[in-house]
């Protein structure tokens, strides 16, 4: 149970992390406006607070990802990783009013199928193990 506990919190930790600096990088996308090749365009997306958020994010996600890795099985902890791409679609519909396209959303889907899958599949393997 401490185990588990321990995973539901740093995997949240992860995608948490994950969906801050990709909905940081919006943010500042958005208000840099078009990328053009000069300096006041970097010094207007480093004048944005949404770049830092951004920067907080990926330092978040590297630190929970490290202390993840060190403790869960690869394979599983990889999959489960990829839960930001569900989040980041669900919030760039709420937040930002983007559309899903129906695959977006089969591929969402899938991803979740999979992570639960091979969540089953290790806690079995775990199982035999243990017995």
């Amino acid at each position: 149970m401490k185990k588990t506990r321990f995973y539901m919190i740093g995997f949240s930790a992860l995608m948490l992390c994950d969906t801050l600096t990709q909905i940081s990088f919006k943010l500042a996308s958005n208000h840099g406006g078009d990328f053009v090749m000069h300096l006041d365009w970097f010094l207007s997306i480093f004048s944005q607070p949404w770049i830092y958020g951004a920067v907080l994010g990926y330092l978040g996600s590297f630190v929970a990802w490290m202390t993840l890795l060190k403790h869960a099985p690869v394979g599983p902890a990889f999959a489960a990783s990829h839960l930001e791409v569900v989040l980041v679609l669900v919030v760039s519909a709420v937040y930002f009013g983007d559309r899903l396209a129906p695959m977006q959303i089969v591929g969402a889907l899938l991803i979740v199928i999979g992570i639960i899958c091979l969540s089953f599949s290790e806690a079995e393997q775990e199982n035999v193990e243990n017995h």
